[in-house]
């Protein structure tokens, strides 16, 4: 069945340019210089201005084009009238020319949850970090992620900044800018695509794990796996992106927090490329709509 005749691929192809212009609304907030930053639970949860309209784009978009879908996001929003430019309504047509997996092939919207983290790493935006930032849309079938799409708005935020360095001490060479983000997406049955592969070094064994979310347990986890190395860096999304790009073997959080909105996109592109995420027992993640 072509890919554009089935609901998965035509919403994961969606899903890809609204994590786009998710992405923009990101970096717009931060070069208007207001995060209209609101503390949620405590010091550490944070919600930002950001957050709040990538979150009514990535919904409202979804619902307009799929109005049968379970659609759950983090914040907890009013309902009110979405400006109409911050609705996405293209399709990624490369997706769309991608076979859908014949499992797949029948599932109607009705079916599908999707849960949505429209900015992960709120804590780390806030503070500058913002190559830790990234935009979640997971999908999920039967209590299984099957599909998800990340968007990195800040990707080679820092090739950026040194080429803007040298061109202020005349040193720019020759060649176009690095393009400033990036979007990752996968399907279980058909891969993971948007991104290079990689291994952690040979011999190596390198742990990622929260950067503003520690405790005792979380540090005696790590330190009981004995690492060569301890990266603390923010974002579920950031950190799945550490071990599929090869600069992590495993991301260890063993503590109460992290949320499905945190893990759905994610847990697709590393189980596509043959990893695995788990909670603390080893027991697969359920992403129904009332788990």
């Amino acid at each position: 069945m072509a890919s554009s005749n089935t609901v998965l691929m035509r919403l994961v192809a969606s899903a890809y340019s609204i994590a786009q212009k998710a992405g923009m609304i990101v970096r717009r907030v931060i070069a208007e210089g207001d995060l209209g930053i609101v503390e949620k639970t405590c010091a550490t949860d944070l919600q930002t201005k950001a957050d709040r309209l990538a979150q009514m784009s990535i919904c409202s978009s979804l619902a307009r084009k799929f109005p049968k879908l379970t659609i759950i996001g983090e914040e907890d929003l009013p309902s009110e009238e979405v400006d109409q430019e911050l609705i996405e309504d293209s399709q990624w047509e490369e997706i769309l020319k991608q076979p859908c997996p014949s499992q797949y092939s029948a599932i109607k919207e009705e079916d599908l949850v999707v849960w949505v983290d429209p900015l992960d790493g709120t804590k780390e935006y806030t503070e500058g970090l913002l190559d830790n930032v990234t935009v979640l849309i997971g999908i999920a079938y039967e209590g299984k992620a099957i599909a998800g799409v990340i968007n990195q708005p800040y990707y080679n935020y820092e090739n950026n900044e040194k080429q803007q360095l040298r061109e202020h001490r005349s040193e720019a060479k020759a060649g176009p800018d690095a393009v400033l983000g990036r979007t990752i997406w996968g399907v279980l049955g058909l891969g993971a695509f948007g991104f290079q592969l990689k291994e952690v070094p040979a011999g190596k064994h390198i742990i990622t794990t929260t950067r503003s979310h520690s405790n005792k347990l979380v540090t005696d986890c790590v330190a009981a796996m004995n690492p060569d190395a301890v990266l603390r860096v923010g974002g579920a999304g950031n950190k799945i992106i550490q071990l599929i790009e090869g600069k992590a073997s495993a991301y260890v959080f063993a503590s109460p927090g992290c949320k499905k909105w945190d893990t759905c996109a994610p847990e697709v592109i590393l189980h596509a490329v043959g990893g695995k995420l788990t909670d603390i027992h080893g027991n697969v993640l359920q992403y129904h709509k009332d788990v």
